[in-house]
Formats: structure tokens, sequence, C-alpha cells
């Protein structure tokens, strides 16, 4: 099943059942307003959302409940979930941090390798995927940041890794912008991420995990994760190779000592692979690797104007997600009255 949500349905969106294509769309007011919604009765819905979905894959041009399909066009969406009660980033990717680290002379303390690496991310405002990206300056060092994340529902407090996964509803792309020359003095206070850390965007789809057939193993995702910088390819990493940690073992982290509520995002962290031949899926890792091999980083940060482009595609060539494809802009305040 994939879910979207339009724009028009106010700051929640208005939740679409889309066709396994990407191409058509129908609203589903009587089931569920918005994906929130459903994600709050999903047991109940679930099994609704899914007849729609199989209507809709058999026949474009159908209707259901007096809403009739249309031609979706992803320009019209926002973020899946507009906004989340949490959106909890993850760093699973050991081979990042360790590069990210080495390039400071930084050793990586052994409990890295056995504790997640968590925090706690702004959700009360996310981009859709075709949304531009608004930068109040260049200088802060404009970075993308291709990640896959899981949508879970209602997680009980104390969950094991393995009771966890069948929490997992829904998974979605992500690109978690980051501003990478504000990164150090916000580290450096000892607190974490805020500034540094503006809205994420999202795919236009959320997917079942049964959307990913054996590419899914349950807690991680077999598929390169493909990122175009300018129309250049910059990285094609498998979302399912050097994961330390799995997304099971990511939300039994996050819920060790609290619940978590329906539609929690909890996000993988910047997918890399070892193996330097698949690229990457940020410029500070591209440009660490420049660093270690030819003693300077060569790629510049993002830049007004930019264009980055963010998928995932099945092993036929077929896009999972939908696309997240968007552009840097200097941001422009409003003119005061």
């Amino acid at each position: 099943m994939k879910l979207a949500s339009l724009k028009t349905g106010g700051r929640d969106g208005a939740l679409v059942v889309v066709s396994r294509d990407l191409q058509h769309a129908i609203k589903v007011p009587g089931i569920a307003s918005t994906l929130q919604t459903a994600l709050d009765n999903w047991r109940n819905v679930q099994p609704e959302l899914i007849s729609v979905y199989r209507l809709l894959n058999e026949n474009p041009n159908a209707s259901y409940s007096g809403e009739k399909s249309f031609a979706l066009d992803t320009k019209l969406l926002t973020a899946p979930l507009p906004r989340a009660y949490q959106w909890a980033d993850g760093s699973a990717y050991l081979n990042h941090v360790e590069l990210m680290r080495r390039a400071r002379g930084v050793e990586m303390p052994p409990s890295f390798y056995t504790d997640p690496l968590l925090y706690q991310g702004g959700s009360d405002g996310f981009l859709g995927p075709c949304d531009a990206i608004e930068a109040v300056d260049e200088g802060h060092g404009i970075d993308f940041e291709a990640e896959v994340a899981v949508i879970t529902d209602d997680v009980p407090l104390g969950i094991t890794p393995a009771r966890v996964r069948e929490h997992i509803q829904l998974l979605v792309l992500v690109n978690d912008v980051s501003l990478r020359n504000l990164i150090p003095a916000e580290l450096a206070k000892g607190f974490g991420f805020f500034q540094s850390k503006p809205a994420s965007s999202f795919s236009p789809a959320a997917v079942s995990p049964d959307e990913l057939g054996d590419a899914w193993d349950g807690g991680r995702v077999h598929l390169p994760l493909v990122s175009h910088l300018n129309g250049q390819w910059f990285g094609s990493p498998n979302a399912g190779v050097d994961m330390q940690f799995n997304f099971g073992e990511l939300i039994a982290h996050a819920a060790k000592t609290r619940r978590l509520g329906a539609g929690t995002l909890i996000g993988s962290g910047t997918v890399s692979n070892r193996d330097a031949a698949t690229g990457c899926s940020c410029i500070a890792e591209r440009r660490t690797r420049e660093l270690l091999k030819q003693g300077q980083p060569l790629t510049p940060f993002m830049k007004f104007g930019d264009r980055i482009r963010i998928e995932m595609l099945n092993t036929d060539g077929v896009s999972i997600f939908g696309a997240i494809d968007q552009f840097i802009v200097p941001y422009q305040p409003p003119l005061d009255p």
C-alpha cells in the first residue's frame, strides 16, 4: 500500500491512497481524513485502506465512497506526515560516523558499536517532496542527507527489538537537511542539534513494508538509495549494507524509557557503505573522503539554485516512493507592515 498527503488538507494534509505506479490517487475522508488519523486507529482502518489500494491498482479511474481518482502531481503533495508528534533520527551507518570523526582526528568510542546514536529532531513542520529548501545564508554550509525512515503505530515502553518490528507500518525516504558550518559550535555546547537542523523533507509516498518485497528483511531495506546533485550522480549506497543497527533496534532504543505514539518517525541516519564506489549520501561525507585521500575537500556545499534528487528504485528500476526533488532558494523574510 502507498499513501500520501495533499497540501489542500491544511497543516496535516489530506490523506490519499496512491496507486503502485504513483500515477493516480484517491481521497478517503470516509476512512481517515489525514495520515495521522489513520495511524491513530491503524488496526481498524488498515484493511479498508488496503481495499481502496487494490481497487485503484485494478482500475486507475476508480471511485470510492463518492470520491473519484485523479492523476497525481507530486508538486501538490506535502510530506506524508506534514508534522509529527515524534521525529527521532539515528546514525545507524557507522561508516559515516567513523569517516566524519577520523577527519577531525577523533576516536570512535567503543559504545558506538553497541549503543545506537539517536537524537530528537524538530517535527512541527516538514517539507514536501518538491518544496524548495529555503536557506538564510549559503555560508551555513547547506547539505542534503539521504536517509530511510519508518513510521510506527503505538509502541509500548520497553519493547524488545524482535517484537517491535510488528509496529513498523510504513516507510519513507528523507532528506535530512543539515547546515554543516553551524554544527560544530552547537555540538561543542554538549546539548545537541537545533539551528543546524532545519526542516527535513520526505518522499511523496509512504509505503507499507510489503511493497518492498524481498528487499525488506523486517529491519533493513536492501536496495540502493540514489542521489543526484544538479543532475549528476552523487551516490547509490545500499541501505541494507553496513547498517550497524536495524530499525527494530533503533525503535527499541527509543522506547527504552518511554512509549512512542502512533505516527512516530525513526530515521536511519545518512546511508553509507564502506565501499567508496557506491558514492555518498551527503556532501560532508564526500568532502571527508576527499580530505583523507587528497588532503583537502574539493566538493562545495550547496548554493542557491542547486538541485537535489533522492530516490529508491526496485530491482526492475521502478520508483518505489517517488522522488524527493528540491532546489535551494534564498529565504525571503516577510515585509514589515
